[in-house]
């Protein structure tokens, strides 16, 4: 095939051909408490897991989860949901809609499936939906590092 006088741009969420754009990675609100549970810092670590330059995305639906389990719950809950906000503060957040039937983790893996981008969870459920669409995962391994499965 041959093409002559066009030029074919390929684009995708992640990818822009002759672009140094950032790898979009969702951080679902469990693996925002990893800091406060396990001394881990996941930004540091997410650097070293990736090699390229990430930019860490919290949708609005889990900012709002966050800010319910900081608000309710045991004190030790209340002040790892607390760090959880801050941390989640610090990424960019995109608002997204969620009907009154789909859960927190529906529109993670409705999100990710739309961008093709990576998903940092330790959820075990959601992992097992996220490697059903062949999405990326990042999650915790053996409570000391962080380990992707699946291909960016």
């Amino acid at each position: 095939m041959q093409i002559i006088g066009r030029s074919l741009n390929l684009y995708s969420e992640n990818t822009l051909i002759g672009k140094n754009v950032p790898l979009k990675v969702i951080l679902d609100s469990n693996f925002l408490f990893v800091p406060s549970q396990f001394k881990i810092d996941i930004f540091g670590e997410m650097t070293k897991l990736f090699n390229q330059r990430y930019e860490p995305i919290v949708l609005s639906t889990t900012l709002q989860e966050l800010r319910r389990m900081a608000e309710q719950g045991s004190p030790k809950l209340r002040k790892q949901a607390a760090t959880a906000v801050k941390l989640a503060e610090k990424c960019r957040t995109v608002n997204v809609e969620k009907s009154e039937d789909e859960t927190s983790d529906d529109a993670i893996l409705r999100v990710a499936a739309k961008w093709h981008v990576p998903v940092a969870t330790n959820d075990r459920e959601l992992r097992r939906r996220l490697r059903d669409q062949n999405l990326p995962v990042v999650f915790l391994r053996g409570k000391s590092r962080l380990e992707l499965e699946g291909a960016i």
